[in-house]
């Protein structure tokens, strides 16, 4: 519903107040009939600051004058004659009074429709009963940008008080003046005769009694308008200070926060353009209340009254000077993180910004900011105000970019788009601390001058926790380190403090934003899946998940201590979960062809009363992202078999799908769905005559389990038969070649003499394993 339509629905105050916002300066009547016009037009998207945008604005009063003389024409009729002689005094009206500054109708019209609408949405919210539904975002920048107008109407206010009161002492100044001029001219009185002497003399002692009394009347006005001005300006600096706190310690800490759960997979932490807006509206206040203090200062100079107002506008100097040195240094941030988990040598990128740059006109002096990565002990040293100067620990290259200005975005900033971390020295570790649990950070800093060089300050900010590691097989250890760090820190803390032990639902949390980000997949981690993990973490069999919600887990438990009966740490089982998902079986995941998080028992107890072949896949728990499969069919030995766990590396070889589609004995996905109807869109095509031209056959893998091989065969099959899929290609199945555990292929389909001696160790060590007769060996052909 249009705002006006509601507007006119107002009653009482709410009523008064909105007619209150018209008048000469812009009818009521013009609202009216060019309601619909006015609320169709793009006031909000007019920057009042840039002169360029004034031509927008220019257009936007001529075409308001435009739709009035329109509206006017159209009225016909004894009632219509007056109100086309209405529309058309408004129409000359408005074009005379914004002509020369088109800005100011854009000013009037937003303010208008800003409060319009606040009255409408307390109206509204007061007499719905889901009125306390809205959102509270929402009423918290509406009342943000309230405050805002107040500040701009009251900092107008004390710039036309102190206007008044530079002409009230210019004016005083010219008679005190001339109160100097009538004692001179008593000096003068000796060179006339006495009767003349005697006549001046009274004349000029009367216009001295008169001018002193006055004078000193008008000096204690002074004095008063002086005393007033401080105190109003002793208000604003209360309401710039609230302002300031809701900007800087909430909006812009929440920022930071959702920043940082960002780097655990957590929503974006969103656009900086609101938030710049804010800053660079406080940053406009605050410097003209400053000017205004400054002039109000030079007044008392210029004109000296003994009185408390001295003091206090020093006071108000002082303090305003500390809230823009707040501002300045609390919007210095980092735009783009640095990577948390940083390899040595390797190549990466950081964004830097001054949301009050532009404002302030920083960009006219472009200033330089460097990198150095510092120590956990040097940033607390450096929160302190410890001397820190030049120590560092380690060496950045690229690591000084000069901020640039995009006159488009408005934004100022450093983009480093090349360091590199070319070495990194230690401290000396805590206990059992590993060297992928020390935290560094990267310090940047700057410095710069506001006001021609009035003002000169020092900015720094630290990135969020950085873990360098030298080598790819520490990224896995790292990477919790900074999952625990940016799920548990909380605001404001000394670097880098977190809790050694956190609830279960505080980790599940962190875990299914991580797994989902990691995976790439809107299917999280299910309650089902979050209970099987609190049983793994906690080496219990309690199904119940009520008991978990007040168990505590340390940090210890998730990455430092292996889990009972196992060679890994929880974390390293999980993070393996989520790599496997991530490069090979991420699809079957979204289908829900994969139930993952089950164990052995509770396969098995799924599986016993459905047909044979069904199967369901599960994550190993021997190898660290293996999937194995569990599946039942009936044979004298046993009816419930577990497959050997494949691993990131067959999968590499041969696919998820193309393996289950090999074995023609798994046949519905658990619990009852068809194989081929889940799978079979992910199957590899194989043509059923392969030969080449030059007469070679070209050779497949095929997935083999030696215990079902003759089950698999066809009577009379030839070794000439190719094995593919069964839903591309009928063919028979063969098992003519010894099978190796491990495929000495690289991902790459390449022979490697390394990797083979890799299977052969890996075999010897399997060869010294006792059996376990509930695996069943798979190979491939």
């Amino acid at each position: 519903m249009a705002v006006w339509i509601q507007a006119q629905q107002l009653q009482g105050d709410a009523l008064r107040q909105m007619q209150a916002l018209y008048g000469q300066h812009f009818p009521i009547e013009v609202r009216h009939y060019l309601s619909q016009w006015i609320e169709g037009q793009s006031w909000d998207t007019i920057d009042l600051d840039n002169p360029q945008d004034n031509i927008k604005a220019t257009q936007l009063l001529e075409g308001l004058i435009q739709e009035l003389q329109k509206k006017a024409e159209h009225q016909v009729g004894e009632d219509g004659f007056l109100l086309k002689i209405k529309l058309g005094h408004y129409a000359t009206q408005l074009k005379n009074t914004y002509e020369l500054c088109p800005m100011e109708l854009v000013r009037c019209i937003r303010h208008i429709l800003y409060h319009e609408q606040r009255l409408v949405r307390e109206a509204t919210n007061s007499s719905s009963p889901v009125g306390g539904l809205v959102d509270s975002m929402s009423q918290k920048h509406l009342q943000i940008n309230q405050t805002f107008e107040e500040l701009r109407v009251i900092t107008q206010d004390t710039e036309n008080g102190l206007k008044k009161l530079q002409q009230t002492q210019e004016y005083f100044i010219i008679q005190y003046q001339e109160n100097l001029r009538i004692q001179a001219q008593f000096s003068q009185l000796h060179q006339l005769n006495q009767q003349e002497r005697i006549s001046r003399e009274a004349t000029l002692q009367q216009r001295q009694a008169s001018l002193e009394a006055w004078l000193q009347r008008e000096a204690q006005t002074l004095q008063q308008y002086r005393l007033e001005l401080s105190e109003k300006h002793q208000k604003t600096l209360q309401m710039l200070r609230k302002q300031q706190a809701i900007i800087l310690d909430d909006e812009l800490i929440q920022w930071k926060r959702r920043q940082q759960l960002a780097g655990n997979g957590g929503p974006p932490e969103g656009s900086l353009d609101v938030l710049q807006s804010w800053c660079e509206k406080l940053a406009e206040i605050i410097w003209q209340n400053r000017q205004q203090i400054r002039r109000a200062e030079h007044f008392c100079q210029q004109l000296p009254i003994p009185g408390p107002v001295e003091e206090i506008l020093a006071e108000l100097n002082g303090t305003i000077t500390d809230i823009i040195s707040a501002l300045v240094t609390s919007t210095f941030i980092i735009e783009k993180q640095p990577p948390q988990v940083l390899k040595t040598q390797t190549k990466f990128a950081a964004t830097v910004r001054l949301l009050v740059g532009g404002k302030l006109n920083v960009h006219m002096n472009p200033p330089q900011v460097k990198a150095t990565i510092i120590s956990e002990m040097q940033a607390k040293a450096l929160l302190k105000n410890e001397n820190t100067r030049n120590e560092s620990s380690g060496e950045i290259l690229n690591n000084c970019c000069v901020m640039e200005y995009h006159q488009a975005t408005g934004t100022l900033s450093a983009h480093f788009r090349n360091m590199s971390l070319k070495r990194i020295k230690r401290s000396d570790r805590r206990g059992a601390e590993s060297v992928t649990e020390e935290k560094f950070t990267i310090l940047f800093e700057s410095q710069f001058s506001v006001g021609g060089n009035e003002l000169v300050f020092q900015v720094k900010t630290l990135s969020l926790p950085v873990v360098v590691i030298v080598h790819g097989s520490q990224d896995n250890n790292a990477t919790a380190t900074v999952l625990w760090d940016n799920a548990f820190a909380e605001p404001g803390r000394v670097p880098f403090v977190v809790p050694d032990k956190v609830l279960w639902p505080q980790l599940c949390e962190a875990l299914n934003m991580k797994f989902k980000a990691e995976v790439q997949s809107n299917r999280g981690l299910s309650e089902d899946n979050l209970l099987f993990l609190a049983q793994k973490l906690f080496n219990s069999t309690s199904t119940q998940k009520e008991d978990y919600m007040s168990m505590t887990v340390s940090w210890s438990q998730f990455n430092r201590e292996n889990l009972p009966g196992w060679n890994y740490t929880f974390w390293q089982w999980f993070d393996g979960v989520m790599e496997v998902l991530k490069k090979h079986l991420k699809p079957h995941w979204n289908d829900g062809a994969i139930h993952g998080f089950v164990n052995k028992q509770q396969a098995h107890d799924w599986l016993a009363n459905k047909p044979d072949g069904t199967f369901l896949m599960r994550f190993s728990d021997s190898e660290i992202g293996g999937v194995t499969v569990a599946w039942k069919f009936d044979s004298p030995d046993r009816i419930l078999w577990n497959l050997m766990p494949f691993t990131t590396r067959d999968f590499s070889v041969r696919s998820l799908a193309d393996r289950l589609g090999d074995l023609s004995y798994l046949i519905y996905v658990f619990p009852d769905r068809p194989k081929d109807e889940v799978y079979s869109k992910y199957y590899t095509p194989v043509l059923c005559n392969p030969s080449k031209g030059d007469g070679y056959v070209k050779p497949q893998i095929k997935q083999v389990v030696p215990e079902f091989a003759n089950a698999e065969m066809s009577v009379g099959s030839s070794y000439m038969e190719q094995a593919a899929s069964p839903s591309v290609c009928s063919q028979s199945h063969y098992n003519l070649y010894p099978q190796n555990p491990e495929s000495v292929l690289d991902p790459e389909g390449d022979f490697d003499l390394d990797d083979s001696m890799d299977v052969a160790r890996h075999v010897e060590e399997l060869l010294r394993r006792p059996m376990d007769n509930q695996w069943i060996p798979h190979a491939q052909s």
